[in-house]
């Protein structure tokens, strides 16, 4: 698969902790001139990214973030903040905890009530699958789908473990056709990477990718390393 191609899925992602505004420029100067589909960073940078990069770039945030546990209330306003800074895309993190009590109906609730608050900005929802089980999964791409959301995705990424070929199988097997699928955490290869698209992913959450294109161009130029993929 084309280099190009498989850049054009990724939301360059910058999640750390320790983020700072010059390793956020950085991020988002590599996702301009790599064309990737969005830069995915804290909530705090939000509006200073949107005023650095304008239409060049999407930016996308995360909501409730980790863990999931906010309440509504907070998830919501968190969304609609976002979004007023200038913030294109919401990933949000369901309340686990509530889809183990099986409170179906609640958790629908709730992403209806995020996506509300995008106001027209697409809407991710992350399930966290390393914590659940394929029944949990399937509940959850049946919810998804019937929720007005635009993506279901794997994982955070910094739980126990992060997509998986077996979860992308699983949601492309039960979510509804118009419901598109991200993959995060641990997609450290662009193998990897083409295997997550070719089994239905249209977009992938990594820091890694750009990286290791960067290094493949820096080999090329040292002569030691072909770029063709």
């Amino acid at each position: 698969m084309d280099i190009k191609k498989i850049l054009s899925y990724v939301d360059h992602t910058l999640l750390a902790q320790g983020a700072t505004w010059s390793e956020i420029k950085a991020l988002l100067d590599d996702g301009i001139k790599y064309s990737c589909a969005s830069c995915c960073i804290p909530a705090s940078y939000v509006k200073q990214a949107k005023e650095y990069v304008g239409n060049r770039l999407a930016i996308c945030t995360v909501i409730g973030f980790p863990n999931g546990y906010s309440t509504t209330a907070v998830k919501c306003f968190e969304t609609a903040d976002a979004v007023n800074n200038g913030a294109d895309e919401i990933d949000m993190v369901i309340n686990i905890g509530m889809l183990k009590d099986k409170r179906y109906d609640e958790i629908s609730e709730e992403i209806k009530a995020v996506k509300a608050a995008c106001n027209g900005k697409l809407l991710k929802v992350i399930i966290e699958t390393c914590l659940l089980t394929d029944d949990e999964k399937i509940n959850m791409c049946r919810i998804v789908s019937e929720s007005g959301a635009d993506f279901i995705k794997t994982s955070t990424g910094f739980s126990k473990s992060g997509a998986t070929e077996h979860d992308i199988k699983l949601f492309a097997k039960h979510v509804a056709p118009h419901l598109n699928i991200k993959a995060a955490g641990g997609i450290s290869s662009l193998e990897d990477a083409e295997s997550f698209i070719e089994l239905g992913a249209t977009r992938l959450g990594t820091s890694r990718i750009v990286k290791i294109v960067k290094s493949m161009e820096k080999g090329e130029d040292n002569g030691k390393q072909d770029t063709s993929y």
